[in-house]
């Protein structure tokens, strides 16, 4: 059956392998056949009515009524068709139901499942305990229908349980579909959204993730905090480019390389050159990259170390200071853009004196507009917006909390990138 032709041929009074409805309205030789509406139309003679299509010879008859109709059930408007490539020029949206009298009967199902996979079958067979009839329900046939049966009550009853059985089966396999999505997607945040490890640390930890409107639940940010044997804490933050599965599958792999990496002691350049050799074995494409925002802050939290591999500097607050960015000029390329011989990070000294936050973030977070032009919100914007949320008493999950819900309301809904921001506080609030 082609399916490139569905719904764009009819046959004609001399194609020997189909037969026009005998439903339609009186037409002469070689017209074609009306079609229905896609949805059940009300008729003048009931209720609305439902559309079989009968594939095979017919060789008793019992199908060249035009319609069947028991009481006051629906409608069956019969379409007739001698074999599968004549029942593809008919084989519509508009047949709700399929009914194969072949001699290979398995087969045809088989071939209707893949060229009309909503559409529900029934088969026809000599009798209830007719060997094809079980296999052709197991294979993936709604029901059978015996021919010695064929009435209008017997047709009328198997039309009707076929379409609902087969809407069921579409409803239940949608519903499994997006449980395994759901499963999927818990597995997913496990590994880019994990628990910092930060035991024995005098810090507060605090974190917002949100997936971009164009993606279903997660995208490709992803960060890490923890604190080694040494009392060092060392955090990340990092964005795959793209979207989708494949980018937060990538993003998983690079955040737990990381934590590995990190608790096994290696570290600064060598730690993103490892990382880099993960990227480049497990992406996709030679186009697919990474940025990363790493730091490693000293156990009496004084001072740190930055590495900026693509990605935008933190921002760093203070009591009695203004907020700002850390140095971003020694920055290095994003994991992926270039081979090891040509990439070199370098390690930035960042003083962190008394009582401090720091917040790492990824693009999303200034990418998104200011307004309906073009004026994007940009470091500097979310600079300001932060310094006056920090000046409002907000700190912690509250600061992200509203830091992003302004975002999104400055750029007028939805953000098209995904958002990921991380925040560490040393202050004298700790209990």
């Amino acid at each position: 059956m082609s399916a490139a032709k569905r719904g764009t041929e009819r046959p004609s009074a001399t194609d020997p392998g189909a037969e026009p409805s005998a439903a339609a309205a009186p037409e002469t030789a070689g017209t074609p056949a009306p079609s229905l509406p896609r949805q059940r139309q009300d008729t003048a003679d009931g209720p609305p009515a439902l559309t079989l299509l009968v594939v095979g010879d017919d060789p008793t008859g019992v199908f060249t009524a035009p319609w069947f109709q028991d009481g006051s059930g629906p409608r069956i408007r019969v379409l007739r068709a001698g074999n599968l490539t004549a029942a593809g020029r008919l084989l519509t949206d508009d047949v709700h139901c399929i009914l194969l009298d072949l001699p290979d009967v398995l087969e045809g199902v088989r071939h209707v499942l893949r060229v009309a996979p909503y559409t529900a079958v029934l088969v026809l067979t000599d009798g209830a305990d007719d060997g094809s009839a079980a296999e052709a329900v197991r294979v993936g046939a709604q029901d059978h229908l015996a021919r010695g049966d064929v009435d209008a009550a017997a047709v009328t009853r198997a039309v009707r349980y076929a379409v609902e059985r087969k809407r069921a089966d579409l409803a239940l396999r949608k519903l499994t579909e997006t449980r395994l999505l759901a499963q999927e997607n818990r597995r997913l945040e496990r590994g880019l959204l994990p628990t910092p490890l930060l035991e024995g640390a005098d810090l507060r930890f605090a974190a917002h993730y949100r997936p971009g409107r164009s993606r279903a639940l997660l995208g490709g940010d992803f960060y890490d905090t923890v604190r080694t044997s040494d009392g060092v804490v060392h955090a990340m933050i990092g964005d795959v480019c793209g979207h989708g599965p494949d980018a937060a599958a990538l993003g998983v792999e690079l955040r737990i390389a990381w934590r590995a990496l990190t608790f096994a002691g290696l570290g600064g350049e060598a730690l993103l050159r490892t990382l880099q050799q993960v990227l480049v074995n497990e992406r996709a494409d030679d186009e697919i990259f990474a940025t990363l925002c790493a730091l490693d802050i000293a156990p009496d939290g004084h001072s740190a170390g930055l590495y900026l591999a693509g990605h935008p500097a933190p921002l760093l607050a203070g009591p009695g200071r203004v907020p700002r960015l850390l140095p971003h000029e020694d920055g290095g390329p994003a994991l992926g853009l270039l081979p090891d011989a040509l990439v070199e990070w370098q390690r930035v000294p960042v003083a962190l004196d008394g009582e401090w936050r720091l917040m790492l973030y990824t693009d999303g977070l200034i990418e998104g507009r200011v307004g309906k032009g073009t004026q994007r919100l940009e470091q500097d914007g979310m600079v300001r917006l932060v310094s006056r949320l920090l000046a409002a008493g907000l700190h912690g999950d509250a600061l992200l909390d509203a830091a992003v819900t302004e975002v999104r309301e400055l750029n007028g809904g939805e953000l098209t990138d995904d958002v990921a921001v991380v925040l560490l506080e040393r202050t004298g609030l700790q209990p």
